[in-house]
């Protein structure tokens, strides 16, 4: 698996990639209104990392370069669990010029126990318009 940065020709399926993961995952939230076109403005000014097996795009990470800050990490579902998100978040980590930070939402409880396992340590908690979360820090070794 390579971890690359995007290319405008990967637009089309991380858009598709972001909707079905927010439908597969965040299930408790009404995803009716939920469109292809919110993967460009959640993305805005952001770096984003393609994870890529053979030629098969598997997941995304964004994240606002200046802040440290990862805003989005989506796995296709097909290939949840097999260390796709691990190394994305790894390599996320990598790029930190300090402490990372991510909010979470709480009712996201495999996304918490995941980052969880990578090292993220809740610092605050918050309400958004999705719901709740928790602010998350990662400190770079």
């Amino acid at each position: 698996m390579i971890i690359r940065h995007w290319q405008e020709s990967d637009r089309p399926f991380l858009r598709t990639l972001f909707l079905q993961a927010r439908r597969a995952c965040w299930t408790w939230l009404d995803g009716s209104e939920w469109q292809l076109e919110d993967f460009d403005a959640v993305t805005l000014d952001e770096v984003i990392w393609v994870a890529e097996e053979e030629g098969h795009r598997l997941g995304f990470a964004s994240v606002y370069e200046n802040d440290n800050f990862l805003h989005n990490l989506f796995v296709d579902p097909a290939f949840q669990g097999k260390g796709v998100g691990s190394a994305l978040l790894k390599h996320v980590q990598t790029t930190f010029t300090g402490t990372g930070a991510l909010k979470c939402l709480l009712q996201n409880k495999a996304a918490l126990a995941f980052y969880e396992r990578h090292g993220w340590h809740a610092e605050a908690q918050g309400t958004s318009p999705e719901g709740d979360y928790v602010l998350m820090h990662y400190v770079k070794q």
